[in-house]
């Protein structure tokens, strides 16, 4: 598994002196009815490196989601500008960040989205078909190895009504990986899964960013997982409360 790992998503060199993502005084507010405003975030600023591990938490209601969805390009900030990879998202239209998200961010839910129709192997190979940039059998390629890191070698041909829900996590993992995403966003991954199933996910984002350096961050409400984290940043009504770092 060790050399299947660093097989599958090779280590690139980065530059570090640029943020892999960077909020810039990011406010968002929703427009309830013409002349009522709800401010969900006020003004926040942070700036995440590449190979950092990342909990999100804080309070329900306190912005959490919001926050991450801003940060993958699926909100835009009422004000504020958002930077992704050295690139300012802030203005780009739909079918740029379609783009964007296809090629540089991948994000696993709380429910894992994978399509009943297809089996875990077609899944996976999904957003690189999209992409085009690989030929079928490299695509297949990479999909049987991603499935195998995640622990599901023999399973590609199962379609996602017959894996357990900790297994149809971990294809939906996969399936974020397939790209290398510069960034892998998880809103409440465990939420749907029992402790066991949960912890096998939460071990496999371990091991992604210890040895393969994967930038991680994810919005939680298990103060058990937040604390497995490396840097925890706290939520109160859409300020950042505490930014700890281990």
């Amino acid at each position: 598994m060790e050399c299947l790992f660093r097989a599958v998503l090779p280590i690139e060199p980065r530059d570090m002196s640029v943020p892999v993502l960077k909020l810039d005084n990011v406010r968002r507010e929703l427009e309830l009815s013409r002349d009522i405003r709800q401010t969900i975030i006020p003004g926040l600023s942070l700036e995440i490196q590449a190979g950092e591990f990342i909990a999100i938490t804080g309070p329900s209601g306190s912005g959490k989601s919001t926050l991450l969805y801003i940060m993958g390009g699926l909100d835009k900030p009422t004000f504020g500008e958002v930077w992704l990879d050295g690139e300012n998202i802030t203005g780009k239209n739909e079918k740029e960040m379609t783009v964007i998200r296809n090629e540089k961010i991948g994000f696993i839910y709380q429910f894992h989205f994978l399509l009943p129709e297809f089996s875990a192997l077609e899944n996976v190979s999904m957003p690189m078909m999209i992409n085009g940039r690989q030929t079928r059998k490299e695509i297949r390629e990479r999909a049987s190895m991603l499935l195998d890191l995640v622990g599901l070698p023999d399973r590609g041909d199962y379609r996602p009504s017959q894996l357990s829900g900790g297994q149809q996590q971990r294809v939906a993992i996969a399936r974020a990986l397939s790209n290398e995403p510069k960034v892998v966003l998880g809103d409440e991954p465990t939420g749907n899964l029992d402790s066991r199933s949960g912890n096998q996910v939460y071990s496999l984002f371990e091991r992604l960013n210890r040895e393969l350096n994967q930038t991680v961050i994810f919005v939680t409400h298990d103060e058990d997982f937040a604390s497995r984290a490396n840097r925890r940043i706290h939520l109160v009504d859409g300020m950042i409360e505490r930014d700890n770092r281990r």
